[in-house]
């Protein structure tokens, strides 16, 4: 079952700047899927595209039944309660604690009265500390999170998106800013939560042996276009060099 289609979508930032072009693929419910390319090749715009922080030049995009570039605000709002969303910065209110950075995750759905006064439901408590018990950050629930560190900080993150209970999970380098033993605990971390709560994944990496490692397919970008878009094992050199105009793209092989 598709949970979302790319359709000649391009992006074209101050009618100069192509940052994506023609770029068509679609993603069946449960895939983890990487999108792997240099930095500028359009990673970042096609999952900001999916959920209307930029908006697509061109193109069809359909998410859960919702054609996103004819979205008008009502709906974007529901399409984006369904859609979480994990920063390489992390994007977290730090004066604030875990927990209630967790539960952050739940303010979409709200009406806007309950979501300033920060009114959460008892179910929505028993959730969020569900979902800290799974990211072992249950004895840091109450601890502000600028006292984290940045593995910490991400798996935080990763608990406010989740808690959406979402159908789609998008990361943007989720692991870039990390040391090999953290972003291996958040790639492991993330992997698993696609797998047991079956949430459909889409992450940009420059890491490719990561990529290799985690993914069921990964699509490759060089200059804003798709050069491939198949399983880990078919990825050959030759593509890579494609991709990134080298031989080996960025690996971290000590991730693992």
């Amino acid at each position: 079952m598709s949970v979302l289609e790319f359709k000649n979508v391009s992006k074209v930032y101050d009618k100069m700047t192509t940052a994506l072009s023609d770029v068509s693929f679609e993603v069946s419910e449960g895939e983890i899927i990487s999108i792997i390319g240099p930095s500028g090749a359009g990673k970042s715009t096609i999952l900001r595209c999916i959920n209307r922080l930029v908006n697509a030049s061109s193109g069809d995009i359909t998410f859960d039944g919702h054609n996103v570039i004819e979205a008008g605000k009502k709906e974007i709002r529901q399409i984006r309660t369904k859609i979480g969303m994990v920063f390489q910065h992390y994007n977290l209110v730090y004066r604030l604690s875990v927990v209630e950075n967790v539960l952050h995750g739940r303010l979409g759905s709200k009406r806007n009265i309950a979501g300033a006064l920060g009114h959460y439901t008892e179910e929505e408590k028993e959730l969020a500390f569900q979902i800290l018990e799974k990211l072992n950050l249950t004895d840091q629930a109450y601890k502000r999170c600028d006292e984290l560190s940045g593995g910490q900080k991400q798996r935080v993150g990763i608990g406010r998106a989740i808690m959406q209970e979402p159908r789609l999970l998008l990361c943007d380098e989720p692991i870039a800013s990390l040391d090999p033993s953290s972003a291996k605990i958040i790639m492991d971390q993330l992997h698993d939560i696609s797998r047991t709560m079956k949430y459909t994944c889409i992450l940009n990496l420059h890491q490719v042996d990561v990529a290799l490692r985690y993914s069921d397919r990964i699509i490759g970008l060089a200059a804003g276009k798709v050069v491939y878009d198949g399983p880990p094992d078919k990825l050959d050199k030759s593509t890579i060099y494609e991709i990134y105009q080298s031989d080996e793209g960025e690996l971290i092989t000590d991730v693992g």
